[in-house]
């Protein structure tokens, strides 16, 4: 026998929460790996960071305004740089005081005000799944107990939107804040012609349209393009061999990147064998962290471009 539909959001919210019950029992007391503060925004006290996602180019939904009769009136797709930032706070605070203190913090930045609202006046549970959200645990979002803060600036042209919702789970805060840096996707594909260029002149060659999730080591489907092109400059150029090197930006530990941008070549070389046809003896694989910038780490463009892998030419 099924539920009727009107039960079946309690439902769901009621085992939510008893899941909640069972995450908290061994829940995190640090940061998860990588994770840092957004510049110039901060956290709210004695938080942690339980998500973290930052994607040099995504899209990011966005509310500028409340619901009206269960539907969007100013629902927007932001493209470009987008930052997720998910943390949690222990019992005690509010979630109106852990929300004004982002939203002070976000108008010091420049940030100004498209919307900001409760359960009610943004437009109940409809608005609050339309919240672009990290994945449970990493975020909790209560349908029926929240706050909503979407803001904007233009600094020198560019244009660059925060958002946050806070909500509350078996009396913990969480909040995710969502930075998204507006812009235009940068061509990063490399083709076969230009990396046998580099080789041949330099001995190596940065590729930057290979993909993974933060912290994660899993090539992305979306990388298939420029796995495409390397594979077929290892087959037009039999006699060739490379090393394959994973770089990161200084983010983090370093013996975490360290192993990280390791694991990263070595997804790398065992795609281009499984689905290539590439020997894997022409494959070696290092990972050298932040040991070979290209960029100043103290500015984001530069972190950007220190997170690379290259061929290398032995």
């Amino acid at each position: 026998m099924s539920l009727p539909h009107t039960l079946f959001r309690p439902v769901l919210l009621l085992l939510a929460m008893s899941l909640g019950a069972m995450t908290n029992a061994s829940a995190q007391t640090r940061d998860v790996a990588g994770a840092r503060d957004y510049p110039g925004i901060g956290r709210f006290g004695g938080s942690v960071i339980t998500g973290y996602q930052v994607k040099d180019f995504d899209a990011a939904r966005m509310q500028g305004a409340a619901f009206k009769d269960g539907q969007p009136t100013d629902a927007r797709r932001l493209e470009g740089r987008i930052t997720r930032i998910a943390y949690r706070t222990n019992p005690g605070p509010s979630i109106l005081e852990v929300s004004r203190n982002f939203e002070t913090q976000l108008a010091k930045a420049g940030f100004e005000t498209l919307l900001a609202c409760d359960v009610d006046a943004c437009g109940g549970i409809p608005f609050s799944e339309a919240v672009d959200a990290l994945p449970i645990p990493q975020m909790w979002v209560d349908g029926f107990n929240y706050r909503y803060f979407a803001g904007r600036k233009v600094d020198g042209g560019r244009e660059t939107y925060a958002s946050l919702i806070v909500s509350e789970n078996n009396r913990e805060i969480y909040a995710q804040l969502v930075i998204a840096e507006v812009g235009a996707i940068e061509n990063k594909m490399v083709d076969a012609a230009v990396m046998a260029k580099g080789l041949r002149e330099t001995g190596r060659i940065a590729l930057y349209g290979i993909y993974f999730d933060t912290d994660r080591a899993e090539v992305k489907p979306e990388s298939r393009p420029t796995l495409e092109q390397i594979a077929k400059l290892l087959t037009a150029q039999v006699g060739l061999s490379v090393f394959i090197v994973g770089h990161t930006d200084n983010q983090g530990p370093f013996a975490y990147n360290l192993d990280l941008s390791r694991r990263r070549a070595e997804a790398i070389a065992a795609e281009l064998v499984k689905n290539y046809g590439i020997g894997a003896p022409r494959l070696r694989t290092a990972g050298v962290a932040l040991l070979a910038p290209v960029g100043s780490n103290a500015t984001e463009a530069g972190r950007a471009l220190n997170r690379r892998v290259e061929l290398v030419a032995p």
